[in-house]
This record gives C-alpha cells, structure tokens and sequence, in this order.
C-alpha cells in the first residue's frame, strides 16, 4: 500500500505548475495562441489545440460592469476531475502575494488531460467582495474558495481541487530529476543573475536545472506575460515526461518528501487513491494546451488607478474551457 500511495503522489506531481515562494500552510489570507516552432525544433507532443470560433480583437475595450452577472454553468463530463494549479510569489517574512501562475488542469476520464493557462492581469469579479480585481488576487484575499468561486461566477466552471506550490520546492523537484528536457517553442533571450551578457534559449529540446527553469518561466523583460503562460505549459509538461521515466519512478520516496514540503492543497489521502485511475490512465501524447489571451481579453486602463487589466471575453473563454473539458 505504501508503494502506491506514493506512485500517485509522484504521478499528481506532473502537473505541479513552477512559480511561486514557498506558501504558508494554510494561508487563506487567459488568447488562445498557436505556437509554430522553428524549422530545426524538435517536434511537440503536446501541440496548442485550435480553438474553432475566435472573435475579433476588439479595438476599444468598453468599462467594465461594476456587478456582472453570473455566468451559466458549465457542463462537465462524469469522470472528468478539475485541479487548480497555483504558483505564488510570497516572500519569505511577507504576508502579501499573488499566484501568478494560475493553470487550470483536468484529467478527462479517457486518458487524455487539458491545460489552461489564465493570465495573472485578467480582471474578474470576485463575488465574496463584492468588487472586481485581479485572478491573481484571489487566493491571497480568500484561499482556494474564493477562487474557485470567482472562477465559478465568472465562467461557470468550478474546479475540483487545487495545488499551490514554490520557487524552491520546483526547484529542488527539477534538480532532484537530475534536470528537465525542455521542448523550446520560440528563442528567449533576457537578463540573468551570475550571467553579465544575459542568457539566451534556442527552438527545440533544451536541458534545463532548477534554476534555468525558473528562469525560463519568469523571465519577462523581453517577452510578455501571454508568453510566460506558454513557458510554464512547456516546463510543465518537461516535469510530466521526466517523471513518467524509470529514473523519476525509481526516486520516489525522495520526490514523496519533496512534494510533502513543498506544495499546499486540499487533496486528501483518500482523494487522492480516488484519483488514481485516473492518473494511471494518463497518455502523454493526449495533452491539450490552451491558454486565455487575446482576442480573448482586451487591455483596459483603470481611470482611476492606471492600473493595467485584461477584460474577458467570457462567451468565448466558456467555450475554450467546455472545449478543454472535452465536452461530447
């Protein structure tokens, strides 16, 4: 019995999304794009899924409503599960952060799993509040219910569960694998610690530590935070594949412990062997990934405060997430 309760804590591990410091225990204090690799990449098994009815950018984003109204309730399929995964920035001795890392993942009972990346800026209205503000708010100012009950109001998906996670527990979990090999979809070059004329990463499979990985995911100086979304699903999906090996499977007590101390979430013991065939049935080349940026939100500039914000195109973000269920 042991064994298999911590081969499923290794299998929920591949989905564990890489940004974040480490969380406090309990601390309740999204465009779809097509990403074309470049001609010597090495080819995706995880492609970016063509989302069938996309609107026009809007050019002029209207205000928006103070109170929107609540959106119909998505279908979900029987045996599909939801799991939020969460990447904070809290630092260490501060009560403040943001997770800035929001992917929405769902086992679909067939074998097949969906990623959908929310971006840290979209404005949402948060019910409990009774105001709007960013999704990347949300847990800071009312855990994993608020949340899920932001999601569910907004766009009438509820998930499941969540994971929260840490800069330093992805890390030690990517170093522990001894590294990742990263499926680059586009070059990035940018500024890094301990490297004077930057760093830069090429199209293809790329190995990467802990460290470079949490590079790759952050790095936004010359990149928007629409690519940082792509990033994350790719180092993601890196940890997936690694784990899936002898190598990762033959470490498990070791990943048992870094998971024990490294992640918060609301996952059972008994949750989790309930997930189990689920997650036995998982097929790494069935993996559809999405992401919410434009023409699915629109930039919009407080006239108050300045700040910057993305307004949701919430019909069609509903279908890209009906779609992500895999809705008959």
């Amino acid at each position: 019995m042991r064994f298999h309760r911590l081969f499923l804590f290794i299998l929920l591990l591949l989905f564990l999304p890489a940004c974040g410091a480490k969380p406090q225990a309990i601390q309740p204090t999204p465009a779809w794009a097509t990403v074309t690799p470049a001609a010597n990449s090495t080819p995706t098994l995880t492609p970016f899924v063509p989302f069938e009815n996309a609107p026009p950018l809007l050019s002029t984003p209207a205000s928006p409503s103070n109170v929107p109204a609540p959106a119909a309730p998505l279908f979900k399929p029987e045996g599909a599960v939801s799991i939020l995964l969460l990447g904070s920035d809290q630092r260490p001795g501060h009560n403040d952060f943001r997770t800035d890392v929001f992917i929405l993942l769902t086992l679909r009972g067939d074998g097949s799993v969906s990623l959908v990346s929310f971006p840290r800026d979209l404005y949402v209205y948060m019910p409990a509040l009774g105001k709007s503000n960013r999704i990347n708010a949300a847990y800071e100012f009312g855990g994993f219910d608020l949340v899920a009950q932001t999601l569910e109001y907004n766009f009438g998906l509820r998930p499941d569960h969540f994971v929260l996670t840490s800069f330093s527990g992805f890390q030690h979990i990517i170093d522990s694998l001894g590294g990742v090999d990263v499926n680059v979809g586009l070059t990035l070059s940018d500024t890094r610690a301990g490297y004077p004329d930057g760093y830069t990463v090429y199209p293809g499979l790329v190995h990467m530590d802990g460290e470079t990985a949490l590079w790759y995911i952050r790095s936004r100086a010359t990149s928007s935070d629409f690519d940082r979304l792509r990033r994350a699903q790719e180092v993601l999906v890196a940890i997936g594949e690694k784990l899936l090996t002898l190598q990762g499977l033959a470490r498990i007590p070791e990943l048992y412990q870094t998971y024990q101390s490294s992640v918060v979430t609301d996952l059972t013991l008994d949750d989790l062997l309930a997930l189990l065939p689920l997650l036995q049935q998982v097929d790494k080349n069935r993996i559809d990934r999405y992401t919410i940026a434009p023409p699915f939100v629109t930039v919009w500039i407080h006239p108050d405060t300045g700040a910057y914000l993305l307004l949701p195109d919430v019909t069609t973000i509903q279908q890209i997430l009906q779609q992500a269920l895999k809705t008959p």
